[in-house]
């Protein structure tokens, strides 16, 4: 067991896209610069006081590269601490450095290195640190020493748990853009089989009344046939596998027509209400479902977290190019918090409005509530 959880840690991959240098970074060392000059200035114990200024000074940078090298950023660090400590006990002289600094450089190094690393990239690291661990507590009593291990270890526990939290929401996030998908291709399915089964009655229809018996007519409307009731074939083979098992919903695709039915009447609380405006004729049948999925998604939403919500307003108008849906509360915003585990919902609605070729905003607004407006257009090739 514990050889495959070793070959598991060193096969680990490194986590993809790590955040590059932001001004949190930048400001971080800028903070950082001042702390340096004043502990060496002030410190009285310093030995070495410029050299140690200098090498505090020029361990600051690796903290900008810590997440997209971080292996690379623990060597150059620690590498730079190995070779003064070499020359330190070479010299017969007992350098510390600046505590302050190496601790804020060391934590954050070693968090980084299990955070963003590849697992063989953080073994190499870890026996790095270790060996600098063991040459700079060469005179320090054993306890001293096994304390300091087991801090850095706890950094790097921390460092591994937030590393398997954040996997964790993005293989969430990817099954609900998975689903969301098979939805879309589910109803996609639907509607293409019928245009095709149309073909194919037509075709048929074609090959008995054709009175003047044309050879060429009929090849063709045999092709006909014989194409669209093999694709038709093909795709609810695809859309079986899709559905994992499920029987198909042969009820009829809902649409804007059906938002209607999300309103609320009676004087029930919160109240729901719908406007509708505009071109909303001759929609394509994805894009009329999924206004309707898409207000049902956010009413849903609204219901749930919208704390002391009297009203939800839904918006739906179309234009020559698109249409808009609109969905806005007058709750409170800062109950919904669209980072939580539970804000998946979010995720696919964004994701079927990109597959569309539309867009899909929400957020809290200035006189508080919540508001998600889409934006899906007419045609999308």
């Amino acid at each position: 067991m514990l050889r495959d959880a070793a070959r598991s840690l060193w096969a680990e991959p490194r986590v993809p896209d790590p955040p590059v240098r932001v001004w949190r970074d930048w400001a971080l060392v800028g903070a950082l610069v001042p702390v340096v000059v004043l502990e060496g200035v002030l410190r009285e114990d310093l030995v070495w006081r410029v050299a140690s200024v200098v090498v505090a000074l020029a361990l600051l940078p690796t903290l900008l590269w810590r997440r997209t090298h971080p292996l690379a950023a623990v060597v150059a660090a620690f590498g730079l601490l190995a070779v003064v400590d070499a020359a330190s006990l070479a010299a017969g002289v007992d350098w510390m450095g600046l505590d302050t600094t190496g601790f804020v450089v060391v934590v954050l190094l070693i968090y980084s290195l299990l955070r963003w690393a590849s697992g063989r990239h953080a073994v190499i690291g870890l026996a790095v640190f270790s060996i600098l661990v063991l040459l700079g507590g060469r005179d320090a009593p054993a306890s001293n020493v096994v304390q300091g291990g087991l801090f850095m270890l706890a950094v790097a526990a921390v460092g591994v748990a937030v590393r398997y939290q954040s996997n964790a929401r993005s293989r969430g996030m990817d099954q609900v853009k998975l689903l969301e998908r098979e939805q879309l291709a589910r109803e996609l399915h639907d509607t293409v089989a019928h245009h095709v089964s149309a073909i194919a009655i037509r075709a048929q229809a074609g090959r008995v009344v054709a009175a003047s018996d044309p050879a060429a007519a009929l090849d063709a409307l045999a092709v006909i046939e014989d194409e669209a009731s093999r694709t038709l074939a093909e795709m609810r083979a695809m859309v079986g596998a899709l559905r994992h098992g499920e029987e198909p919903d042969l009820s009829p695709q809902r649409g804007v027509a059906d938002i209607e039915r999300l309103v609320t009447v009676n004087g029930a609380r919160p109240q729901v209400d719908l406007e509708l405006s505009g071109d909303l004729d001759g929609l394509r049948p994805s894009v009329d479902a999924a206004l309707y999925r898409l207000a049902q998604e956010s009413i849903t939403n609204a219901l749930r977290h919208a704390r002391r919500a009297t009203r939800i307003h839904v918006t739906v108008s179309g234009d020559d190019d698109c249409v808009r849906l609109t969905v806005g509360d007058d709750g409170d915003a800062g109950a919904f918090d669209p980072r939580s585990a539970s804000g998946f919902g979010l995720i696919g609605m964004a994701e079927r409005a990109k597959l569309l070729g539309g867009t899909l905003e929400a957020g809290p607004n200035r006189n508080g509530g919540w508001t998600v407006q889409a934006v899906l257009p007419r045609d999308h090739g």
